[in-house]
C-alpha cells in the first residue's frame, strides 16, 4: 500500500506508534533472516538455506546452497522489501506453521538446478542463545538476538534432477537486529578491521536425547565476546544444563583457514567431545554471506524479483571461500552418545592461537 500499512499492522504486535514496516532503529544494516540447514541419514548432502529481511534498505532475499559430490549447486534471489509478513522471494516460501515448533520451506522449481518442500519440526524447545554485541571505533557493529533449535526434515528434494524424499536432521536458527549488510560502506577509521575478528566457532550438535550447543568468538589477543556451552533436552520439563567454559582444540588442514577436527572440553562438566567434519559447504561464495562484489544479502538488485542459479566446482571456490564462513557438516562423539550437526568456523584476520600469523595465509 501506498500509505504505509502492511499485512500486520491489523494485529495488535505493536511494540511502539511506529507502522510495523518501519524498524525500530534507523540503522541502514537492520536485519531478519531465517537460517536452516539439512542432511540425509546417509550424509549424501549437506543444504543450506535461508531468508532474509533488510527493511532499511528495502530488501528482501533468499537462497540455497546444496553441497553434493564435489559441487555447490545454488539458487538465489531478490526483490524488493513491502510487506514484512510475505516471506516470499522469487521461488522461494517460508511458512510458520506452528511459531518456535514447525516451519515449511518451498523452493519452486524453475529453469535451475533445484527444486524443494520440506517440513522442519523442532526436537528441542527454541533455545534463546547469549545477546551478540560489538562495537569498533564506537559505533555498533553487531546487535543481535538469536534463537535456535535442532530438529528433523520431511519432504521431498530435487537436484539436478536427482529426487531424494527427505527424512532427515538439521537445525535452524531465526536472528535479527544489526550486522553487516547490503552494499560495503566506505570503510573510515574502521579501514583494515575485520567486522568479525578472530576466531568464530558455532556447533549445534545434535545427540539421540538431546542437543549441545557450543559458540565462541574470540580474538586474537584471547578475548572471548560471545561465549555458549548449554545442553539441552528433548523432555522438555528437564532443565538446561550450564556446561561451564569450554575449551577448544583444533586440527588445522595446514596451509588453510579450515578445520579438520576440534576436540571441544567442557571441563567443569566431564565431558569431551570429539568433532570431525564430514562434508563442508563453503557457502562464504554464491549465496550473499559477503564475499561476492555482486551479490551480499540486502544488496539491491534492481527494481524486479531477480533469481539466478549457480552450480560452482568445490575445488574452484574453496580457496576464496575459506576466507570467509564455512558450515560442516560433522560427526560429534563423547562418552556413549553419537551425533551429528553442525560445525560452524571461521577465522578473520590473523589468529595466532592456531598458526594463522596474519590475514592472508593458512595456518602453519
Amino acid at each position: 500500500m501506498t500509505n504505509g500499512l502492511s499485512s500486520y499492522d491489523d494485529f495488535p504486535v505493536h511494540q511502539s506508534a511506529e507502522l510495523i514496516a518501519n524498524a525500530a532503529t534507523s540503522d541502514r544494516n537492520a536485519y531478519d533472516r531465517y537460517y536452516f540447514n539439512m542432511y540425509p541419514e546417509n550424509k549424501e548432502f549437506f543444504a543450506i538455506f535461508g531468508l532474509g529481511q533488510y527493511p532499511n534498505l528495502g530488501t528482501t532475499d533468499a537462497f540455497i546452497d546444496i553441497r553434493i559430490g564435489e559441487k555447490q549447486h545454488i539458487v538465489r534471489s531478490s526483490k524488493p522489501l513491502v510487506d514484512r509478513m510475505d516471506l516470499s522471494v522469487g521461488p522461494f516460501l517460508i511458512e510458520v506453521i506452528k511459531p518456535l515448533e514447525m516451519l515449511r520451506v518451498v523452493v519452486e522449481p524453475t529453469e535451475h538446478s533445484i527444486a524443494m518442500d520440506v517440513v522442519f519440526e523442532g526436537n528441542i524447545e527454541a533455545v534463546l542463545e547469549p545477546r551478540q554485541t560489538l562495537r569498533q571505533h564506537g559505533r555498533l557493529i553487531f546487535d543481535t538476538n538469536r534463537l535456535a533449535q535442532t530438529g528433523s526434515w520431511t519432504g521431498l528434494l530435487s537436484v539436478d534432477g536427482t529426487e531424494f524424499q527427505i527424512d532427515g536432521s538439521g537445525n535452524r536458527d531465526r536472528s535479527w537486529g544489526i550486522r553487516p549488510v547490503g552494499e560495503a560502506e566506505p570503510p573510515g577509521i574502521r579501514e583494515g578491521l575485520m567486522v568479525l575478528p578472530g576466531m568464530w566457532n558455532y556447533y549445534p550438535m545434535q545427540f539421540e536425547d538431546h542437543s549441545i550447543f557450543y559458540i565462541c568468538h574470540q580474538d586474537d589477543d584471547g578475548v572471548r565476546h560471545l561465549v555458549q556451552s548449554e545442553r539441552v533436552w528433548h523432555d522438555r520439563t528437564r532443565p538446561h544444563d550450564d556446561l561451564g567454559p569450554a575449551t577448544w582444540h583444533h586440527e588445522m588442514e595446514p596451509g588453510t583457514r579450515l578445520i579438520r577436527s576440534s576436540r571441544i572440553v567442557f571441563e567443569e562438566s566431564g565431558i569431551e567431545i570429539e568433532c570431525t567434519s564430514i562434508l563442508p559447504n563453503f557457502i562464504s561464495v554464491g549465496t550473499g554471506y559477503g564475499i561476492d562484489a555482486d551479490w551480499r544479502h540486502g544488496m539491491y538488485q534492481g527494481p524486479e524479483t531477480v533469481t539466478q542459479g549457480l552450480v560452482l566446482g568445490v575445488d574452484e571456490v574453496k580457496g576464496l571461500a575459506q576466507y570467509g564462513i564455512i558450515d560442516h557438516l560433522a560427526e560429534f562423539r563423547y562418552g556413549d552418545h553419537v551425533g551429528h550437526g553442525l560445525l560452524e568456523q571461521g577465522f578473520f584476520g590473523p589468529f595466532r592461537a592456531v598458526g594463522i600469523m596474519d590475514g592472508v595465509n593458512g595456518a602453519t
